[in-house]
């Protein structure tokens, strides 16, 4: 099963890091955070990717290109040129890296990847997003509605001590997960192809006309995930998953 990730935004919000780089690169342990989300779906034997690069894309081509070179000890004959890898982090991995525009929608996106990720299920994520997430459950639930679409619902983290107040006096303060608050989109989708059909071009957000009508058809359904998921759109969120990494107790790290 194929594997799709979104990786073309320009990541404004974090533009500290992405005036040089696509968000997908922002690095978290010394490590893409587009690498540690390729590392949830491999930890669940799914090695098959197919990434949409849009803004600064060719950072992400160079990482892949060079990465055996990068995470390798290396021999170089220079007599002949010829390299030799050893001691190295060995990725099962296929990688396919498409160029699907500067300027085109989410949608759009995902509409250009078509060709790639063939007439059967597949699976698709942002390139900003990390949890803790089951994935053979998610598949096993999207497989047991056959319905046309799955979206895994989070709850939003925290951004904010909770207060729950009574006579103006502090009963309770948290700083936990928003259990208390509505469930959100957090991607992670399982997706057939038949979603193709709603979306019509480079211009469609996936969030809007696409969703909202496979959700009019009935065709989408929701994977309720109450444990660990992070989007890293802000230097603070940056900052919170270094964090949770250098502790060595980062939730999404199943692999570690």
């Amino acid at each position: 099963m194929k594997v799709a990730i979104l990786a073309g935004g320009h990541g404004t919000r974090l533009a500290e890091e992405t005036e040089v780089k696509p968000k997908p690169m922002v690095e978290i342990g010394g490590r893409p955070i587009l690498w540690h989300i390729m590392k949830i779906y491999d930890y669940y034997g799914l090695k098959d990717f197919v990434i949409a690069l849009g803004y600064k894309g060719e950072i992400i081509k160079k990482y892949m290109m060079d990465y055996c070179s990068l995470c390798s000890d290396l021999t170089v004959n220079l007599k002949n040129g010829d390299v030799k890898y050893h001691n190295g982090d060995s990725l099962d991995w296929t990688v396919k890296l498409i160029d699907t525009g500067l300027h085109t929608m989410t949608g759009g996106r995902i509409k250009r990847l078509a060709p790639y990720v063939g007439n059967k299920t597949f699976m698709l994520t942002w390139g900003d997003g990390v949890s803790d997430i089951n994935i053979n459950e998610l598949l096993a639930f999207h497989r047991s509605h056959g319905k046309l679409a799955t979206l895994t619902a989070v709850h939003p983290p925290a951004r904010y001590g909770h207060l729950e107040l009574k006579d103006d006096i502090v009963q309770e303060f948290s700083e936990k997960p928003q259990t208390r608050e509505g469930w959100i989109n957090g991607a992670f989708f399982v997706l057939e192809p038949g979603i193709f059909d709603y979306i019509e071009g480079d211009e469609t957000q996936w969030e809007k006309e696409p969703l909202e009508n496979i959700a009019k058809d009935g065709q989408l359904m929701a994977y309720r995930h109450s444990s660990f998921w992070q989007c890293m759109d802000t230097l603070r969120e940056k900052y919170l998953l270094e964090n949770l990494w250098s502790s060595g107790n980062a939730p999404w790290t199943l692999w570690r």
